[in-house]
């Protein structure tokens, strides 16, 4: 294959959503890859306590529907500050530094609450308004999902 249709190949490849192009034959050998390589993170499974569960002072009733179960974790009263993306809770800026809030405390407008790091990103989640931290709903370098409750807050 010569250069010019090499190029061609090549800008046939940058106009598409191809990350890889390969072709072998008797004479060649061409392979094109764009793009990082595709990184695999794990991450652990969430607790069991965080689970969907039946109030253990409630007993079960028959043919009652599992959409019945009441998360632990709305039994607290207030509004919540809910985790805007998929990753993991920090509550200080390092290990060895104080956490950012703590419960009890007032927090002001743009005020940073915790960190959630997605994919190497640190990601400041800042207080949107003035309120109170009554409950810290996950511990330091637990996995969240979007939507997941962080902290339950009071306004002020």
């Amino acid at each position: 294959m010569d250069v010019k249709d090499l190029k061609v190949l090549i800008k046939m490849i940058t106009e598409t959503d191809i990350t890889e192009f390969e072709m072998d034959n008797s004479d060649e050998k061409i392979i094109i890859r764009r793009g990082s390589k595709t990184e695999y993170i794990a991450m652990p499974a969430a607790p069991a306590a965080y689970a969907v569960a039946q109030p253990a002072a409630a007993p079960a009733v028959a043919g009652a529907s599992a959409a019945a179960a009441v998360p632990v974790v709305a039994a607290e009263t207030g509004e919540t500050i809910n985790s805007p993306i998929v990753g993991s809770f920090y509550r200080a800026p390092a290990p060895d530094a104080a956490p950012y809030v703590e419960v009890g405390q007032v927090v002001e407008k743009g005020q940073v609450l915790c960190i959630v790091e997605a994919m190497k990103l640190m990601n400041e989640i800042e207080a949107e308004f003035r309120c109170k931290i009554v409950k810290i709903c996950k511990e330091n370098a637990q996995a969240v999902e979007y939507g997941d409750p962080l902290f339950v807050i009071e306004k002020l």
